[in-house]
């Protein structure tokens, strides 16, 4: 306090320090950093009844909706696949459904055909806020049928971006709070990313879910992603 007090008797001896002054209190006080909701991935093939349906995934939307309310700015990731996408099981035949394989030199598990393009299935979830789905920017990823993209950043490989970031840095945007459908993959790869990128991440447990191949796979990917930065409420 003493401090404070010392600067500015300091500032009021001098006017252009004074100015200065009022516009950095303007900055950083009157127009703190611009907060963006990130929903990743909530579709219809990822709630009960849909083709890689996450355990009670559909109630992480109305919790969305209500978060939704809070943000002005709201961006929802859409996995966009074609018929042929390299992570579908029937796409290679002779293999199943939760095999792992080799794409490009990576790791990548084989799920069943999902949220292929212009299907029912890769609709963004009916009971999402309705200005979330007309207003929302969307970002669709895992389009190329070569490689997947877990991540709303990136796709797999990491050769090409999705468009994301720079959204997010044209709109000012640096606080993410981000949400959605899985913890163990599509969200966790986003969080990572992000914190990689610079931004401020916040994870909301409560309007997320986890596919769980394993029983504590959702666990450990909360506690790499608190490990890496985010804050995970």
């Amino acid at each position: 306090m003493v401090v404070k007090q010392a600067v500015v008797c300091r500032l009021l001896l001098t006017p252009e320090l004074l100015t200065d002054y009022c516009l950095l209190f303007t900055a950083y006080c009157l127009e703190p950093p611009m907060k963006a909701l990130i929903i990743v991935d909530v579709q219809n093939d990822f709630l009960p009844g849909g083709a890689l349906a996450v355990a009670e995934g559909d109630l992480v939307v109305p919790v969305i909706n209500q978060l939704s309310r809070e943000f002005d700015l709201v961006f929802t990731t859409q996995d966009w696949h074609p018929a042929n996408h390299c992570s579908f099981a029937a796409s290679h035949p002779g293999k199943k459904i939760g095999d792992r394989i080799l794409v490009g030199g990576q790791e990548q598990v084989l799920w069943p055909v999902h949220c292929v393009q212009n299907s029912f299935g890769a609709e963004l979830a009916a009971g999402l806020n309705p200005q979330v789905i007309s207003g929302g920017v969307h970002i669709s990823k895992g389009t190329d049928e070569r490689v997947d993209s877990y991540s709303g950043f990136f796709e797999n490989q990491r050769k090409r971006a999705t468009g994301l970031n720079e959204l997010l840095r044209q709109h000012g945007a640096d606080d993410l709070t981000i949400v959605g459908l899985a913890t163990d993959y599509c969200v966790k790869a986003t969080v990572l990313d992000a914190l990689e990128l610079g931004f401020a991440v916040t994870v909301l447990t409560k309007a997320c879910r986890a596919v769980n191949l394993s029983s504590d796979d959702g666990a450990k990917a909360l506690a790499a992603m608190r490990t890496a930065g985010a804050k995970v409420v």
